[in-house]
This record gives structure tokens, C-alpha cells and sequence, in this order.
């Protein structure tokens, strides 16, 4: 391989694991609160799950829907899944009846596993058999050296469906085909730069793409992944510390807690050397507070969507070069910035940011209406073409700038904004931990939710120094503690709740 080309095609979930193990089989491969496996284990562990899907008749193209906490075991069922050729669909924990009702009539699967919290609800749900992992757990003992040979399954099979929030209550599931999926994490860990003596925490769960595909970027790399979902917040330091982390994939929400808990530390700080932000923008605030926490980590900025996995990143050694924009884009794949009527618009121009490459997703599972609204094809050269519904520009060196996405733009008092750029200032005023912005709506004029120590009137007062007038919010409320997403970001419609439901 070439320095830079980045290696692909033709690989499936489970042939990385494969290849892991033959490599570096007494390697550390993945920990949890309970125990540690090697890369051999791990995947002695996967072919157990396989040989037990393949005795309740699943195959090719069967969906299994799992709903349990991140652990060792569950990443042993999605390789296993991805062995036999069935579709892994991960469902968060915490996720309700409400949803899982609607979930599970969308996925179809052929089967079901859980543990005994979720069974009942899912019994209720679901028309298929439900497993409870307790029951089925004395039949995924590894069978000694046993190959357990994988399915033939094509690069274009789906491996994984993964569930996205959205702005209604009907699901919607972003399809991962093996080719895009092991192309983006092989690219993501060359770009980020992983070595097989990394351990690299994640406190992510693996229902996200942000969290499954941290499970196979170590595995590309050869190295250990902590999974601490689960795990309390306040020990969070002494486990980094007790299992050596180096490289720590953070959302805003994470980054402000790690600040948080490091500036009431006085042990040694473990040997963090590379923060990877995505979800939202981390304010330079944040920036610097863990530059000065953690001395030498570089804090590496990236933009993605679960479409496309990420679009773009920028290289670890330039993390203090060009503070504002999000990097560059993987290689292998382009980034075009289009003005409404799909035409290129040149650099320094704000548009939609497009992604084509062989990283964009097949397209949205049963949902022919939104895949053709994001999913489309380039009319000259064919290339899958991902409309994001977000804006940005580009510079003259191909790095890409977010001024935000669609539902952040907005225009009032005849001006032109982005929730984004009211949220950065707000974060610039000392003693705001967390800010979130809401565009104008019925009943309430532009409102800013801040965690802080400061009351609503010096937060706005602060704001008018920062602000032109119109971009002010005419609505602040403090709050203790900020309602987030299960996925660690802000929890907007609940915000907007707060809002509506005071009549502000």
C-alpha cells in the first residue's frame, strides 16, 4: 500500500476480525467492567454466537435485533452476526416501549435477544422469538479451536442497520453495507493515526455508529478498546488511569464532564494523547481546558453523520491549525459544497455540504422517500452522492468549515443565522458550562438555554458584547442540568418543551 491510499474493498465485518486474531491472537483486544479478552478469545467468543444463530435457522440477510448493554459479549454477537450474514441492528438500552414498538415493526427481525429487564417489553413488541441472554449464555462457550467457517457474504450485503433520531416519532434506519462500513473505519484509523499500543476508551454505546465503530477501529489497529458505557461518571478518571487510555473519542457533553472531573483531581492525569470530537461543535473553551489538563493530547475536530460514518477529519498534527474548520476529508472520498439548484459552488461559499465516496451508506432502511431526498447519484459520473441538509464552505486547500445544519439555520429580525454561532458566544462568557439555542417558534422569541452559575441577566448582558442586537436571545433560562439525547447531545425538543410549556 502506498503511503496515504488507504486500504479496502471487498472486506466484511468479520474478515477484520479475522485477520486480528490470526495476527495478533494473545493481543489485548476489548475490556469491560467484568474481564479483559485477547483477539483470540474475542473471536472464539464470535464464533460461538455464530454456531448459536445458525442452530435457531438464522442466515443471509436476517435481521437481529439486540438489546443490551455494551460489553465484551455484545461485540462478539456483531461480529457473529456479521459471520453467519445476517444484519445487526442494535437498540440502545434505554430506549422505551414507545419506540422500540415502532423499531421493531420496522426491522422485521427474525430474532430477538435481550436480557430479563427487556424481555417483557420486547415480548410485547415483537412477533419473533425473544431470547433472554442469561437463558442462552451456557451455549455460547467457545468450542476449543473450532474454525467455524462465515458465510459467504458480499462486500454489499447489509451488516448493520443502526437506528437514528429525528424530528418525528417514525424510525428510521441508516442501512451499512459491509464495503462502506470496513472502508470508513480502515480510513478513519490511517487519518487518526491508532497504533496497535493504543487503548482507546469508549463510554459510548454500540446502538451508535459513533461507538460501533470504535470496536472496529481497534480491531483494525491491532489494539485495546475499554468499553465504559455502563460505568459511573466519577470513577471515570481512576478507570482511564487504572487501564492506561491514550485516545478518548469525546461529544461536547463527555469533554465538559472529563474538564469537570480532572479540575477536582489531584492524582496523576492518565496518558491521554489524543481526544477525537464529533456530534457538535467542542467550544475553544473546552479546547483549552483539556490541552491544559492533559499536556501533549491533541484535540482532533471531525464532522459525519452516521450516512457516511465521518466526512471529514482534521489530521491529529494540525489540531491548532485553522480552530475553525472540521479538516479534510477522508481519503478516498471528496466533499462538494452545492448551491440550491445542485451546482458547485466555489471556495469561500456557503452551500450544502455533499459527501460522495465509498463511504456514503446504501440509503435509509424501507423508507424510499427520504434515501432519494439524501441518497443520490452524481448525473455525470455516477459516484453515490450523500446530501447532508447541512452547510459549510470550503477553503482553497479543500478543508471544510460547518456553519450548521439545516434546522440550525434561520433568519429573524430580516437577518440570517445559526443557532451554532449564538451557542459559541455563549460559551465564550466564563462560568457557562453548556448552551443551547433555539430559534424563534409559536410563543416564544429566540431562546438560549445555558448551564451556569450566572443568572439569566448577566448571561444576556455578557451576550450583548459578543452579539449584534438581533442575534440576541430575547428568552434566557439557567438550568442545573441539561436534558440530553441518549447519545450525549443536547435534547432540543425537550428544550423546546420548556419554552412552549412556560408560555415564554
Amino acid at each position: 500500500m502506498k503511503p496515504g491510499e488507504t486500504r479496502l474493498n471487498g472486506q466484511t465485518i468479520h474478515s477484520l476480525l479475522d485477520a486480528a486474531a490470526q495476527e495478533a491472537p494473545d493481543a489485548p483486544a476489548i475490556r469491560d467492567a467484568t474481564g479483559r479478552w485477547t483477539y483470540r478469545e474475542l473471536a472464539a467468543a464470535a464464533r460461538a454466537f455464530a454456531r448459536w444463530l445458525r442452530r435457531q435457522g438464522i442466515g443471509r440477510g436476517d435481521r437481529v435485533v439486540v438489546q443490551l448493554p455494551t460489553s465484551r459479549e455484545l461485540a462478539a454477537m456483531f461480529y457473529g452476526t456479521s459471520r453467519v450474514g445476517a444484519v445487526f441492528v442494535p437498540l440502545n438500552p434505554a430506549m422505551k416501549e414507545f419506540h422500540l414498538r415502532s423499531v421493531v415493526g420496522n426491522a422485521e427481525p427474525e430474532l430477538v435477544l435481550t436480557d430479563a429487564a427487556g424481555a417483557p417489553v420486547l415480548r410485547r413488541v415483537s412477533t419473533v422469538p425473544v431470547h433472554d441472554i442469561a437463558d442462552v449464555r451456557p451455549d455460547l462457550v467457545p468450542a476449543g479451536e473450532d474454525p467455524g467457517e462465515a458465510e459467504a457474504v458480499a462486500p454489499d450485503d447489509l451488516a448493520v442497520l443502526i437506528y437514528t433520531s429525528g424530528s418525528t416519532a417514525a424510525p428510521k434506519a441508516v442501512m451499512c453495507p459491509h464495503a462502506q462500513v470496513t472502508f470508513a473505519c480502515r480510513a478513519l484509523t490511517e487519518v487518526l493515526g491508532y497504533r496497535p499500543d493504543d487503548v482507546v476508551l469508549c463510554r459510548f454505546p454500540m446502538s451508535w455508529d459513533y461507538g460501533l465503530c470504535k470496536v472496529l477501529m481497534t480491531c483494525v489497529a491491532r489494539c485495546e478498546i475499554v468499553l465504559a458505557d455502563g460505568e459511573s461518571d466519577v470513577r471515570l478518571l481512576r478507570r482511564m488511569r487504572e487501564t492506561g487510555v491514550t485516545v478518548v473519542p469525546i461529544v461536547p457533553s463527555l469533554a465538559t464532564m472529563i474538564v469537570r472531573l480532572a479540575g477536582r483531581d489531584t492524582r496523576p492525569v492518565p496518558p491521554v494523547r489524543m481526544f477525537t470530537n464529533t456530534g457538535a461543535a467542542l467550544p475553544q473553551s473546552t479546547i483549552d481546558a483539556l490541552r491544559t489538563h492533559f499536556p501533549g493530547a491533541r484535540v482532533v475536530r471531525q464532522y459525519g453523520q452516521t450516512e457516511a460514518k465521518r466526512i471529514t477529519v482534521m489530521p491529529p498534527g494540525a489540531d491548532r491549525e485553522r480552530p475553525d474548520s472540521v479538516g479534510l476529508p477522508l481519503p478516498g472520498t471528496r466533499v462538494l459544497i452545492l448551491d440550491d439548484d445542485g451546482s458547485p459552488l466555489p471556495a469561500g461559499e456557503v452551500g450544502e455540504i455533499v459527501a460522495t465516496g465509498p463511504h456514503v451508506m446504501a440509503g435509509y432502511w424501507r423508507n424510499p422517500e427520504d434515501t432519494a431526498r439524501s441518497f443520490r447519484r452524481d448525473p455525470r459520473t455516477g459516484e453515490p452522492l450523500l446530501h447532508t441538509g447541512d452547510y459549510g464552505w470550503l477553503d482553497d486547500d479543500g478543508h471544510l468549515y460547518f456553519q450548521g445544519r439545516r434546522d440550525d439555520m434561520f433568519k429573524h429580525k430580516g437577518f440570517r443565522m445559526s443557532t451554532l454561532e449564538i451557542e459559541s458566544a455563549a460559551m465564550d462568557v466564563p462560568g457557562v458550562r453548556a448552551a443551547a439555542a433555539l430559534p424563534p417558534g409559536d410563543g416564544h422569541g429566540l431562546a438560549l438555554f445555558v448551564e451556569s452559575d450566572l443568572d439569566a441577566h448577566q448571561v444576556i448582558t455578557e451576550l450583548t458584547k459578543r452579539l449584534e442586537p438581533p442575534k440576541v436571545p430575547t428568552v434566557c433560562r439557567v438550568l442545573k442540568e441539561f436534558p440530553l439525547t441518549l447519545h450525549g447531545k443536547n435534547a432540543r425538543r425537550e428544550l423546546a418543551a420548556l419554552i412552549e410549556g412556560n408560555g415564554a
